[in-house]
Order: structure tokens, then C-alpha cells, then sequence
């Protein structure tokens, strides 16, 4: 079988690989284990840090781009977007690398292998660190990190700009205070059709460079020395041929944790002898001591620094390198001027609109004398990030962008501005502001700034100091994870008083996961998820309220009524859980998104395409803007197999597309043969019998229709004998009759 090119420049970086490691001592090769690789200067080998972050932006190593948070930018639907991002993010990585390689800065968060995207699925919305990932749906996560993937990557002929890693392998999604002892359990059905198939895409489609294990275990094995997962998945199914990291200290657990070893240098074993190739932390450091003692072979060692080496040769930052185009990346490549405004984009199509009662949004400024703007979010710089945030130059609150969005108006239309009057209106999770008040101590306040405003805006949610990681959390909940979906402290008063004082209020939620308002989802005049926008957030959150943009984010989960209505946090069972497998109507669902202005879709249609042997389904609809504001809309393509516990039915296709006013567009895409089948264990795809395929602009649910008033196209297809055939809904039989 003839090897790609891309096989054929690894196997020439790997043969280098195993020159340099065939020249090093047993402590040489050791200290290249630890995220901290040491310097070996007799082999010209450089001091080398693995660990960096690049979740939305070069993070924690000073000033960069920082883009909403990834859990925001899946609400754009947009794999094209995505890869726009990463490109922008591996730009800046890789200047601000150059830059202090000229300083012999090789610390922490200095290099180029970005420990990104993370690809775990959302299952649910408790789970403090969900706003790191693309949502609740394989599908979804699986198209937007492996576009994510080749803008880290790159696309050059012979070396990598950054290098991505897929985290964290596998079932992982908390609960995040026993995560280091946890063990989750999974069926081979939840394994394969939810929890694999976002890794296996980002390994085998968009190559990955790194893949990372998590704290927990799975099916008794601990992800970050487990056989089943690094060994027999990873490298013997999939072909994987880059690095394998633990999780930061988690081979400590193997012992402290999980008590499947009896000490450091047996946990150092045990993972090194089942994939994993560098440890953040330091029980690598004990491998000389495991390799004497028979317990690890020096052959392994071998392997595992060459798997390294080969990653930073691809790099171009190991050995005598002079044709790397990347290294003329300079400084004035970050925090641009241009990425601000690439930002700002990012961050308008990412938005979604949940609530719009009487076209109450767009506001009119026209008709406006005083907006009020209240509760804490409004003017938190905080709240506009998430985590794993690098450090913007530059940060707009919602408040600030309402001021700049109204004065700009007033001066270029000569007038007095209008007036925006500001209540923090109450703590983000305690019931008072000062310490030494009484509880409720901005609540006179809000009725002062309420009975003075013509319209009321409502900044609530979260930040990353109540839901995030555990040991980045100073919160009163369980270690960065939610006890529910509720508003934190007295915002959910704050709120109420609002609507109680008969104005109309603009409700806008600044945070990473589901929340319900009790009740004032249906009383409020508008609702807009802004999730975490990014730096430039508070001007997008702006500029959509006075109509300069149209909201056309998707939900990339699914907001419910309660907590109750999920199954235990620590049951890793799909059943019940998100859009593929819950039973109650949601409050929001999943692929839901209002738009300043409709878009109809007709003449939709499935075709089997014969020149490859109906085993693809050419998808297509027309989209036509019938408003009056540009907008975007996302196509989405579902299918639903006719088998006893399978999901619902499943995102399988998706196309955005802009719009002009009035402007139609003709819109396809593609539906391969796999997305006919489910994975019942070992990446076994079966294919035979009956599917539904809808078409639409949502998903197929009842609440989804009864939000929009628009039903998607619902076509029925065979798949028997190994050949799509349409049975019932297309075109060409509504034709014939």
C-alpha cells in the first residue's frame, strides 16, 4: 500500500527521531518524559515546556486574541468559522513563540503544542468544564474540531504551525470533585455512537497531533494507562502516530486515586507501558528506576521519546531546520487590529437568540430616551471569557458596549444621546454587594433604575469562577460544577423585580451551560444567549440589541426545565440525556435560533447518488432571507434509524450560508453511507433497514416547531442490500402523486 505524503514526511521525521534517541543516555531519555523536557545540550537539544493552552486563544502567556469561548463559538454552526479561528490562534502561538525563543523563554505555556480543542461531549449541563467543548452532539464536535484541528495544524507542505491535541480520551464530562477517583461505567453502544466518534474523526480525518488522557477511569481502566484506549482503539484501530500526554498529575492517581498501583513508580509503569508517551507532572521522572527494575523496557523509553521527538521535528523546532516558513511569524502578528475585528465577528455569529416576543428586539433607538442596564454581569470583564483565557488588550463589557453603540449614534446623527443608567443590582452569588450591608442592598436601586428606563437589560449568568475546573473554582458549589440550573444568589429576584415594574426587559445570559430563569423565560420581552463572547463580547451583545447585526447562532446543547430531569450526574448512561435520547419536551432544544429576519426553505430534496453507488445522499434546499436585516441560517440534516435503543434521531449534515435581504440561495451537502448506521461496538457501523432524513432548519422536535412555527422536510429511506433508495417524501414523489 503506497504511503501518503504525509506518512512520508513522519516517517522521515520519525527515522531522524530514532537517530537522536539512539545517541542519549537512559537519564537523557528519561528527562525528556515530563511536560518540562530538559535541555541536552551536547545533542543540541533544547530545553522544551509540552504544556500550552489555546482553548479560545493563546492562553496565560500574556497579551492575544481572545475569542469567545468555545462552547460560544459552536453556537455558530460554522465549520468554516472554526478553522478561521485556529488559524488566527496558531498565527499568534507561533509569533509569540519566535519572540521568546529569542529570549531563551522556554516556560510554561511557551510552546507550540496546544493541549486543544477539547472534544468531550456535554452530556450534562451540571458539569462545570462543559463550556471548554462544542456541545452535546458527536456529530456537531466532530465537524467543528477537526476543522478546529487543521487551523492549529496548518496546511503546509512539510511542517505543523502548532500542534493540536484532542482531549480527554475518553468518557469524560465530570463530576469534577472525584474525578481523580472516578470510575464511569459505559455501555459499548454509548461508547462508540456518542463518546468515540468526535476522537476517532480528529484522529484518522484531521491528524492529530496529540491526543491527552483523562483523570477518570473507564471501565475500570484509568484513561491515562489504559491498553483499551491508547493501545487497541488509538493506535491499532485508528492508526494514530502522534503523542499520547496524561492529564496533568493524574498518573499520581493510578495510585492516590484510583489504587491501581502500590506507588509512584509502579503508576510511572503502568502508563508508560499502556501509550502514554509524556506525563505532566513528574512520575516520568521515576521511569530510570521502573526501567532497571525490569518493570518498563528501555525499548518502550525509546519509543516513547521518538513519538516526542518526532512531534517537534514536524514542528521544525528539533534538529538544524532552515526552510520553516513559520519562523518568520513575527510579533506584530498578535493582538492586531484586524483580529479585533475578526473577533467581533466571531462573536456576533456565534450569539443565539432564544426569545423575541412582538419584535421587541431590534430596539429602536429612535424611540428611546433611557435604557437601564443591570445585575452583575453587565459590566464584568470576567463574564465575557470562560476559561483558559489568554489576556486581551482590550475588553468591552456589555455595559461599555451599550455606551459606545449609543453615543456613536447620537454624534453621527447629531443628537442628545440616549441616557444608560447602571445598577450592578445585586452580588453574582452572595446575597448582598457589601460585605457589611444588609441582604438585597441594591434592590432599591434596580426600582430606581427600572422606574426611570424605558427598557430594562438583564445581564445574567456565570462566570468562570462558579463553573470551570476543579482548582480554577472559589465558588460555593461542588469544585466548578452547578447543584443546578438556577441563577446564582438574588439575580433570579433581580430579574423578577424587573419584569414586575412593567417595563419591558431584555434578558441577556452570560454563561457556558444551560441555566433556567423560573418562569421569566415567558414574561420577558426578548432573551439573547451570549454565552462567554470573548474580549470584544459586550459590543457584538450591543451592536445585536440596536439591529447593526442579526442574531443566527444554534443552541450547540439543549437548554431543560430542571435538574430533575436528568439522571444522576455520575450515570454515564445516554438514556435520557441531551437532544438524542431525552424523553421530555426540552425548554430550549438543541439546532434552536431566532433570527431578526425568517428564512423559508423549500424544495428540499434527497438523492441517492448513483455514481457511487447510492451509498451517498446528496442533500439540498433552497434558503430564502424574506426580512429586511442580513442574516445567516444553518441547514441541518438529521437521521433517525428505525432500531430499538437507538437515539432519536441525530445531526448528520450541516451547511451555513449568509443571506441578503430577499436573497435565495441554493444550498447542498452530503450524507456518506456511515451516517445511515449506528456503532454497536468495536467502530462496527451496521447499515440495514429503514431510516428517516429530515431536512430542515432545526431539529425535528415538537418544541423546535412550535418555537419557530416552521416543520422540517421529512424524508423515508431504505438502506437495504448495502443501497440507499427512497421509499416516501421526495420531490420527484410529491410530482408523480
Amino acid at each position: 500500500m503506497d504511503m501518503t505524503k504525509n506518512e512520508e514526511l513522519d516517517a522521515k521525521f520519525r527515522e531522524k527521531a530514532k537517530q537522536l534517541v539512539a545517541r542519549m543516555t537512559l537519564d537523557e531519555k528519561v528527562s525528556q518524559t515530563t511536560n518540562w523536557a530538559k535541555a541536552v545540550d551536547r545533542l543540541g537539544i533544547k530545553a522544551y515546556n509540552w504544556w500550552n493552552e489555546a482553548l479560545h486563544g493563546v492562553a496565560r502567556a500574556g497579551v492575544a486574541t481572545v475569542f469567545p469561548q468555545a462552547i460560544t463559538c459552536a453556537g455558530s454552526f460554522d465549520e468554516d468559522l472554526l478553522e478561521q479561528i485556529a488559524d488566527v490562534i496558531s498565527t499568534e502561538g507561533r509569533a509569540k513563540y519566535n519572540e521568546q525563543q529569542k529570549y531563551g523563554d522556554t516556560d510554561i505555556y511557551k510552546g507550540l503544542t496546544f493541549w486543544s480543542p477539547n472534544i468531550n461531549i456535554f452530556r450534562d449541563p451540571r458539569w462545570g468544564r462543559g463550556h471548554e467543548t462544542f456541545g452535546e452532539d458527536p456529530y456537531l464536535t466532530s465537524r467543528l474540531g477537526a476543522r478546529f484541528v487543521e487551523g492549529i495544524q496548518g496546511h503546509d507542505e512539510k511542517y505543523m504551525k502548532a500542534a493540536a491535541c484532542a482531549k480527554h480520551f475518553a468518557v469524560h464530562s465530570g463530576p469534577e470533585d472525584i474525578r481523580h477517583s472516578f470510575n464511569a461505567v459505559v455501555s459499548d453502544e454509548d461508547l462508540w455512537e456518542t463518546y468515540l466518534p468526535a476522537f476517532k474523526v480528529l484522529v484518522e480525518d484531521a491528524k492529530v497531533e496529540a491526543v491527552m488522557g483523562a483523570y477518570n477511569r473507564t471501565n475500570g481502566e484509568a484513561c491515562c494507562a489504559s491498553r483499551t484506549l491508547l493501545i487497541d482503539i488509538l493506535r491499532d484501530m485508528w492508526g494514530f502516530r502522534g503523542h499520547v500526554t496524561s492529564d496533568c498529575w493524574a498518573l499520581k492517581d493510578l495510585n492516590e486515586g484510583h489504587g491501581l498501583t502500590k506507588d509512584l513508580e509502579d503508576s510511572a509503569a503502568l502508563a508508560a507501558n499502556n501509550g502514554c508517551d509524556v506525563n505532566c507532572g513528574n512520575c516520568f521522572e521515576l521511569l530510570n528506576l521502573a526501567i532497571k527494575e525490569g518493570k518498563v523496557s528501555e525499548e518502550r523509553l525509546d519509543e516513547m521519546v521518538v513519538n516526542l521527538f518526532t512531534s517537534r521535528m514536524k514542528l521544525g523546532i528539533l534538529g538544524e531546520v532552515n526552510d520553516n516558513p513559520f519562523d518568520k511569524i513575527d510579533y506584530m502578528c498578535v493582538d492586531t487590529e484586524e483580529n479585533r475585528r475578526f473577533n467581533l465577528k466571531v462573536a456576533l455569529k456565534s450569539m443565539t437568540l432564544l426569545e423575541n416576543r412582538n419584535n421587541a428586539l431590534p430596539l429602536d433607538i429612535t424611540g428611546l430616551k433611557t435604557i437601564g442596564v443591570i445585575v452583575p454581569n453587565a459590566n464584568s470583564r470576567r463574564a465575557l471569557v470562560g476559561n483558559y483565557e489568554g489576556t486581551s488588550s482590550e475588553y468591552i463589557t456589555v455595559l461599555e458596549g451599550i455606551q459606545r453603540v449609543t453615543r456613536k449614534y447620537a454624534a453621527h446623527n447629531n443628537t442628545e444621546p440616549v441616557r444608560v443608567l447602571y445598577s450592578e443590582g445585586c452580588h453574582l452569588y452572595k446575597d448582598r454587594v457589601e460585605n457589611l450591608g444588609l441582604a438585597d442592598d441594591r434592590m432599591s436601586e434596580v426600582k430606581t433604575v427600572c422606574n426611570y428606563s424605558d427598557v430594562v437589560i438583564c445581564v445574567v449568568g456565570l462566570d468562570a469562577t462558579l463553573e470551570g475546573e476543579e482548582g480554577d473554582t472559589g465558588n460555593q458549589y461542588g469544585s466548578g460544577d452547578k447543584r443546578d440550573l438556577k441563577l446564582p444568589g438574588n439575580q433570579q429576584l433581580v430579574v423578577d423585580t424587573a419584569i414586575a415594574s412593567g417595563k419591558p426587559v431584555i434578558i441577556v445570559l452570560m454563561a457556558g451551560s444551560a441555566m433556567q430563569l423560573q418562569g421569566a423565560e415567558e414574561k420577558c420581552a426578548a432573551y439573547l444567549y451570549a454565552g462567554y463572547p470573548g474580549a470584544q463580547g459586550g459590543l457584538a451583545v450591543a451592536k445585536q440589541l440596536f439591529g447593526e447585526a442579526s442574531p443566527e447562532g444554534k443552541l450547540p446543547i439543549t437548554f431543560y426545565h430542571e435538574v430533575s430531569e436528568l439522571p444522576e450526574f455520575t450515570d454515564y448512561a445516554m438514556k435520557g440525556r441531551t437532544y438524542r435520547y431525552m424523553e421530555k419536551e426540552a425548554l430550549y432544544p438543541f439546532g434552536y435560533g431566532l433570527s431578526y429576519s425568517p428564512v423559508e426553505m423549500t424544495n428540499a430534496s434527497v438523492i441517492p447518488d448513483e455514481s457511487r453507488e447510492c451509498r451517498v445522499l446528496k442533500v439540498s434546499a433552497d434558503l430564502t432571507n424574506l426580512g429586511r436585516y442580513e442574516t445567516a441560517e444553518t441547514l441541518q440534516v438529521y437521521v433517525s434509524v428505525d432500531r430499538e435503543g437507538a437515539p432519536k434521531w441525530q445531526l448528520k449534515g450541516l451547511k451555513k450560508v449568509s443571506l441578503l435581504p430577499g436573497e435565495l440561495k441554493h444550498v447542498e451537502t452530503e450524507l456518506p453511507w456511515e451516517a445511515f448506521g449506528l456503532h454497536l461496538g468495536k467502530n462496527e457501523v451496521t447499515v440495514e433497514g429503514d431510516v428517516t432524513v429530515y431536512v430542515g432548519t432545526h431539529q425535528p422536535d415538537s418544541r423546535s416547531e412550535a418555537l419557530t412555527g416552521t416543520a422540517p422536510e421529512r424524508f423515508e429511506l431504505s438502506t437495504a442490500r448495502g443501497r440507499l433508495r427512497v421509499k416516501k417524501g421526495s420531490l420527484l414523489d410529491e410530482l408523480n402523486g
